[in-house]
């Protein structure tokens, strides 16, 4: 019998581990912001982590063990069989590289340590009583996530302590830098596209002079260690990309950085659940805190696609440039707009005049915009539309976060993975327009829109009803919306295997398929045969 306990327990601590690694997993990927991690619990996919069988049928082995002790031998053979049956997913989903599992920081390293030694030490310590044994291992069990996201919370104060000491330390080495030319961008979507763009295009007028941050380098932690890690004195430009989930998360990023240029590249629903309300989103996405804390010789650069952009422009009393597509009153604009399957065309304007024609390996008109900042920027710093023009031809597709892919199945792929928002789902539907072929979008609903959600959804159907041929939505958190307007070229699908099975028939040359949002590495690996 005692046998039987340590090979139960055994099963019980694997599992545990493939927990912790899932619960750091998603406070990671929701940034241990405390909003965004309840948000995730009203999608369709955060209520199934609790309502599924095998957590349900937990509870009910639990009030068996309680309510019926003389069935205690048959729970113990029936639990035993469902921790080896969890063991074997676990295997299974390890040899498959399908676990889900933090990048490992310091941070994740310090958690993962407290958690399993947390773990190991309740283990012990119930593992002498046989009796009850069972019930130890299943309320523990049960009450995963409130244990996990708990080591998390309680650390959460000294990372609170440890964060500001390490942005004094930034603070006193940002100081150094007198003449550092400092450019922040902000905005709701855009920000990392943008700030590839203009890295490229300066890098042709100060070769070796530019930094920028790196990949979700956008918080306060991100930026600092930038700063700490990669800015010296070769460095005369800095180009800081800014991402906050409250009000005040732009300021605070702005007194760490101290820039001298804003870049707002567009403002939607996309995070207004975190936000609550669109004052406070628009005080820090849309660049009302980058404004306040430029000083009075500094300079903002507008996206002129957005309403509210364009009526803040208007209050703004800095010196200040907009910009936009097809539009003669913005200080640059872009006409001519021709768009292939694989390259854009387009020429830009300015109001003295001079025109550059720009031939560049991007998809989507948000991405033309993006470029438009770029490019006014690039020009403020006294780089002609002709030099501008010749840098741009070093942007890569990847850089704007959209690609175009062949794959050996030979399906034409846009995969747009990397995010997804309400504008730019909008905008690579459209640019499916130049495709003569047969359509097909495969993507989830979108999250955080708060009480605009329903309405971009519709809206979202609307769009698929006019371009698409079918879309295959993976989460039914708003699927009933989008099919409402969409019709009946909108289906639910969410195993991997049947998805990729159902877009494998659209193969023709001129067949196209868009990939929007975050989809599942397993479907993925399928498309593209990792």
């Amino acid at each position: 019998m005692k046998l039987i306990y340590y090979f139960l327990s055994t099963l019980w601590f694997f599992r545990q581990i493939k927990s912790i690694l899932f619960w750091l997993y998603l406070w990671q990927l929701k940034e241990y912001h405390i909003g965004r991690f309840i948000d995730h619990f009203r999608t369709d996919k955060g209520k199934r982590i609790f309502l599924n069988k095998i957590f349900l049928l937990k509870i009910i082995f639990l009030f068996l063990f309680i309510c019926a002790p003389f069935w205690q031998s048959s729970l113990l053979c029936a639990i035993l069989i469902l921790y080896f049956l969890e063991f074997l997913k676990f295997l299974y989903d390890f040899f498959k590289k399908q676990i889900l599992k933090p990048v490992f920081t310091k941070k994740i390293i310090f958690l993962f340590s407290s958690s399993l030694l947390f773990t190991i030490f309740y283990l012990s310590i119930f593992f002498q009583d046989k009796h009850f044994l069972v019930f130890w291992l299943l309320i523990f069990d049960i009450l995963t996530p409130a244990t996990f996201s708990g080591i998390v919370l309680i650390f959460q104060p000294i990372t609170f302590i440890l964060r500001s000491l390490i942005i004094q330390k930034v603070k006193r080495k940002r100081e150094k830098f007198k003449d550092l030319l400092v450019i922040g961008i902000c905005g709701s979507y855009g920000k990392t596209s943008t700030k590839e763009f203009l890295a490229t295009i300066l890098e042709e007028k100060f070769p070796g002079k530019v930094l920028k941050t790196k990949e979700h380098q956008n918080s306060e932690v991100g930026i600092s260690r930038c700063i700490l890690e990669d800015l010296n004195e070769n460095y005369k430009i800095f180009i800081v990309e800014m991402g906050a989930y409250n009000k005040g998360g732009i300021k605070l990023l702005c007194d760490i950085v101290k820039p001298k240029i804003g870049v707002i590249t567009g403002v939607n629903e996309q995070h207004l659940v975190l936000f609550g309300s669109m004052e406070n989103l628009i005080s820090a996405e849309g660049g009302k805190e980058l404004i306040e804390s430029l000083p009075e010789d500094g300079l903002v650069i507008f996206n002129g696609e957005s309403e509210i952009l364009r009526r803040i422009y208007q209050e703004t009393k800095i010196k200040k440039r907009i910009v936009g597509i097809s539009k003669k009153e913005f200080d640059l604009w872009a006409g001519n707009i021709k768009v292939k399957k694989d390259v854009l065309f387009f020429q830009a304007f300015t109001k003295d005049g001079e025109i550059g024609d720009f031939n560049l390996n991007l998809i989507g008109a948000q991405n033309i915009q993006n470029l438009l900042l770029a490019i006014c920027c690039a020009k403020e710093l006294g780089m002609s539309l002709k030099e501008i023009s010749k840098a741009t031809k070093r942007i890569k597709q990847e850089q704007s976060g959209v690609k175009l892919i062949k794959t050996k199945d030979g399906l034409n792929i846009v995969d747009a993975t990397y995010s997804a928002n309400p504008d730019s789902v909008i905008s690579h539907l459209e640019y499916l327009k130049v495709w003569s072929g047969k359509r097909v979008i495969v993507m989830p609903c979108l999250i955080e829109l708060g009480e605009k959600s329903t309405e971009i959804h519709r809206k979202i159907g609307r769009k698929i009803s006019e371009v698409c041929d079918l879309a295959i939505i993976v989460t039914k958190d708003k699927f009933e919306e989008i099919k409402e307007t969409a019709k009946e070229k909108a289906i639910f699908l969410e195993n991997p295997k049947e998805i990729f099975e159902k877009i494998k028939k659209f193969k023709g040359e001129n067949d196209i398929i868009l990939l929007e949002g975050r989809l599942s590495r397993e479907f993925l690996n399928l498309v593209y045969g990792g």
